[in-house]
């Protein structure tokens, strides 16, 4: 594509315009850019990438709906213009083909249909089920060296069968196995078979004979098995999740990987390096499951989605961009986010673990969930997971990966193979079969997670950068509310679909939270999508008053400041407005105040409480966001604090007596303090530096008034000074002696 075809619209629409005028009127933009913002919104028939595009996915055609008594469809093989699927809990095979959907085998023995003749029946060789629940399943299934089904019977007794003319025959029957869980050929079109629950492996020859066991493990089923390049094969195992190479040959084993994961569920070759799908969820115990509950109803709204987004030339198409801005302070960065780090990973994930040929392990995939199976498309690995019915294509060498189908009417995607472009998936609980084509869908849909602007805002212009090629369209619509649940019917309706060709006006009503719709339509070829990386959508909040959330306002005991009150105040602004503030005070019960500062910017304030005599006081924290307003529109909010008491005066002495006998001075006295309580009496005689305390008569310091008696010691004839030191609990103290005469008897 050359530049002289493509057609480039720049969009120089300046979000935050209003901000240049009025600050205070909050205008910013939300926008999504990554995996993680998409991902939280919901999709038909759109994929979303790990690197945060958004593109129409593949054309689903779901070719079985429903199958007849099948709850789960365990593995798929492609033979020709022929669809295999394998199924539980009657053991069901199918063929799926020009003619449509057929039985080619069930658990139970053959039983005539009444009113007919054998010979009218088009299927000879169905047998059906004389129970609705046979317990026996089709784990594993492929092709010989000449092209025929191979079938492995799990159940009381299993057995593997090959289709012979239409006639299902039995070729072997271990005889201490009751799974058959994988199929692998070998180069020379040896059949391998790994059976549970004694966890081995056996070796038929191409024609399905002379059967030998070439490993005998320790673990209870091994789940999987792959012919490697090397001519080894390789096992994975249930339980301890261990990756075992083998050599039929010479029947020689290693450990190849221990995961962490309890089953290794699928291994696949793609070159050189081996993929295998671990998880830490008990397999064998679920799939026994599909087979012992009916199907449930599965999830509302059908949703399939397809490949990778991004597809089409975009000559004579448009390429929309989202003009650059500023964000306010603390808001998320204007410019685009790339591929985020993925975040840490919870221990029951699943993972698609690369072992290169050197035996170097990494893991390229994770999810929380279930990983079934995998395949191989095109150099992209497939991942079918349960308990959400995705499929996700995984680019092995950049570890990108991208949801390609959801299937909302069942819970487990279980199956999957791939013929040329076309990818056959099956499903479970209930069981379908589909397959995606190479085509794109024609339209996509996108629905956002609720956008939330923290206040009633007006919603602005919606911008996408995006590839648009030529005869493809993206087209917006978006709704509003005041909570965050979109299903609340308080929501209001969605606005009429508008095209995309630049910024897009919301005409949606005001509302703190907003959903935009994105559909995406390609063209009927299915050749071209439109590829979205980014989309922002702008609101605006008027101006609101600040909110003052807190006044604290402390006694600052330390000298030299003792007597000063610290006043700290939280004050909030949903504008992220600039604030000052006015700090005010009052005597308690009276109505004016007065000023202590104003224009204050911090939220910390000193004040001296030494300047006003001694009471109870209220401070008051007023905010202001003028500095970011006009006069018409700045707001104030205030909030005023608990009562403060000032203090500096000490305790003083109401009354006392004094009595001396015996050359011993009793003195008794009452101390008041006018607000704060008693906190300390000391006495010294004759200057003595050794003060000695003294303790309330009720033996507890806890009232604005305390009775307390000292008796001194023995003293000797002449003069004395009995000196006090008494003080409140906040520090004020006051000195006060008393002289004494001993005279002489």
């Amino acid at each position: 594509m050359t530049d002289k075809k493509r057609f480039v619209v720049n969009v120089l629409f300046l979000l935050f315009a209003p901000a240049l005028v009025c600050q205070a009127v909050t205008s910013k933009a939300t926008r999504h850019s990554s995996s993680q913002d998409f991902l939280k919104g919901e999709t038909n028939d759109v994929v979303i990438s790990s690197r945060g595009t958004m593109g129409l996915g593949r054309r689903a055609e779901v070719l079985v709906k429903e199958f007849e008594d099948v709850w789960s469809i365990n593995n798929i093989v492609v033979s020709g213009d022929t669809v295999y699927v394998g199924t539980s809990p009657n053991g069901g095979v199918y063929g799926f083909g020009p003619g449509g959907l057929k039985k080619i085998y069930s658990a139970a023995p053959a039983v005539k249909p009444q009113g007919k003749d054998s010979n009218d029946s088009n299927e000879p060789n169905v047998v059906k089920a004389e129970k609705h629940m046979a317990n026996e399943h089709i784990f594993a299934m492929a092709t010989d060296v000449t092209g025929r089904l191979l079938i492995g019977i799990s159940g009381k007794k299993c057995s593997l069968n090959r289709l012979e003319a239409g006639q299902m025959k039995v070729i072997f029957e271990p005889n201490d196995a009751n799974y058959i869980f994988s199929i692998a050929l070998g180069k020379t079109g040896d059949i391998f078979l790994s059976t549970g629950p004694r966890g081995k492996i056996y070796r038929l020859d191409p024609m399905g004979n002379n059967a030998e066991v070439v490993y005998d493990s320790t673990d209870k089923n091994i789940l999987s098995l792959s012919q490697g390049p090397d001519g080894l094969i390789y096992a994975g195992s249930d339980g301890r999740g261990i990756i075992y190479s083998i050599n039929p040959r010479t029947r020689e084993v290693r450990v190849l990987y221990d995961s962490e994961q309890q089953e290794i569920t699928a291994l696949l070759f793609n070159g050189n390096d081996l993929y295998a799908a671990a998880t830490s969820a008990n397999i064998i115990q679920a799939e026994m499951r599909f087979a012992s509950q009916p199907p449930q109803a599965g999830r509302p709204e059908p949703r399939p989605q397809d490949d990778e987004p991004g597809g089409g030339d975009t000559a004579e198409g448009m390429k929309l961009q989202i003009a650059n801005t500023k964000e306010p302070s603390g808001d998320q960065p204007a410019e685009r986010k790339g591929p985020s780090q993925r975040p840490p990973r919870p221990a029951q994930n699943s993972y698609v673990y690369k072992v290169t040929k050197d035996g170097f392990v990494t893991d390229i995939f994770s999810e929380q969930a279930v990983f079934f199976c995998l395949a191989e498309s095109r150099d992209q690995l497939l991942v079918g997971t349960g308990n959400t019915a995705q499929l996700f294509s995984v680019d092995p060498n950049s570890e990108e990966e991208t949801m390609i189908y959801e299937d909302r009417q069942t819970s487990q995607l279980t199956a999957v193979a791939v013929s040329g472009d076309d990818i056959y998936a099956g499903m479970a609980n209930p069981a379908r079969l589909v397959k995606l084509g190479k085509a794109f869908a024609r339209q996509g849909t996108y629905i956002s997670e609720p956008v939330d602007a923290g206040q009633p805002a007006r919603w602005g212009k919606l911008q996408i950068e995006a590839d648009i090629p030529a005869d493809c369209n993206v087209l917006v619509a978006s709704r509003s509310g005041n909570v965050k649940d979109p299903n609340d019917p308080s929501f209001s309706k969605w606005t009429e679909l508008v095209k995309i060709t630049g910024p897009v006006q919301l005409t949606c009503p005001v509302g703190r939270f907003c959903q935009y719709k994105l559909v995406l339509e390609g063209n009927d070829q299915g050749k071209a999508s439109p590829v979205i990386r980014e989309v922002a959508v702008a609101q605006t909040v008027p101006n609101l008053a600040p909110r003052v959330e807190s006044v604290n306002v402390t006694r600052i005991e330390a000298p030299p400041k003792q007597g000063v009150f610290k006043i700290t105040s939280d004050a909030k602004d949903d504008n992220a407005d600039k604030l000052i503030f006015k700090i005010d005070f009052r005597k308690a019960g009276r109505a004016g105040w007065i000023e202590i500062a104003h224009d204050v910017e911090s939220n910390t304030y000193e004040w001296d409480g030494r300047t006003v005599e001694d009471g109870r006081y209220e401070i008051r924290v007023t905010a202001s966001d003028e500095r970011s307003n006009t006069p018409e529109t700045k707001l104030t909010g205030s909030r005023v604090s608990q009562t403060v008491v000032v203090d500096n005066t000490g305790p003083q002495i109401k009354q006392h007596t004094i009595d001396i006998a015996n050359e011993i001075v009793t003195l008794k006295m009452t101390v008041s303090d006018e607000l704060s309580a008693i906190g300390k009496v000391e006495y010294t005689v004759d200057s003595d530096a050794n003060w000695m305390g003294v303790v309330p008569d009720d033996l507890v310091y806890d009232t604005t008034s305390e009775n307390f008696t000292i008796v001194t010691g023995k003293l000797t004839h002449g003069q004395h000074v009995i000196a006090l030191r008494l003080a409140d609990d906040v520090g004020n103290m006051t000195y006060k002696t008393f002289d004494i005469n001993i005279d002489k008897k």
